[in-house]
C-alpha cells in the first residue's frame, strides 16, 4: 500500500500506467465518492440496514479497484454497521469515510492538475 490516498501503481496495472486512462479512471471515481458518501447520510436517517451495506460495499469495491486502500478499509470497516441499531456508530463511519473521501478527492485534483 502507498503512503499516498490513491496508489498509483496499484492503477497502473489495469491502465498499463496511461495517464490519460488513469485520470479518466480518477474523475468517475472522484464523482462516485460524493454521491455515495451523500446517500450514506440519508440511510443513516432512513435507518436502512440492507442499503447502507450495499453502498458500504460499492465503495469498498470501487476505492480498492482504483487503489484508495484507506478509503476500502474504512468502508469494509463500515460494511457491517447497522445503522438501525448502531445510528452513533454509523455516524462515525461516516465521518471516516467522508474524510478519506476528501482526502482521495484532494489527491485525485492534485493528480489531475499536474
Amino acid at each position: 500500500m502507498a503512503d499516498t490516498p490513491v496508489d498509483l501503481a496499484h492503477l497502473a496495472r489495469y491502465t498499463g500506467g496511461d495517464k490519460s486512462l488513469n485520470a479518466e479512471i480518477l474523475r468517475l471515481f472522484d464523482g462516485q465518492i460524493s454521491e455515495m458518501v451523500d446517500q450514506l447520510q440519508s440511510i443513516i436517517a432512513q435507518r436502512d440496514q440492507k442499503k447502507w451495506r450495499q453502498v458500504t460495499h460499492t465503495i469498498k469495491g470501487a476505492a480498492r479497484g482504483v487503489g484508495a486502500f484507506a478509503m476500502g478499509q474504512a468502508a469494509a470497516d463500515a460494511e457491517p454497521v447497522d445503522p438501525s441499531a448502531q445510528p452513533d456508530r454509523a455516524g462515525q463511519a461516516l465521518e471516516t469515510l467522508k474524510s478519506q473521501g476528501e482526502a482521495v478527492q484532494a489527491f485525485i485534483a492534485d493528480y489531475l492538475a499536474a
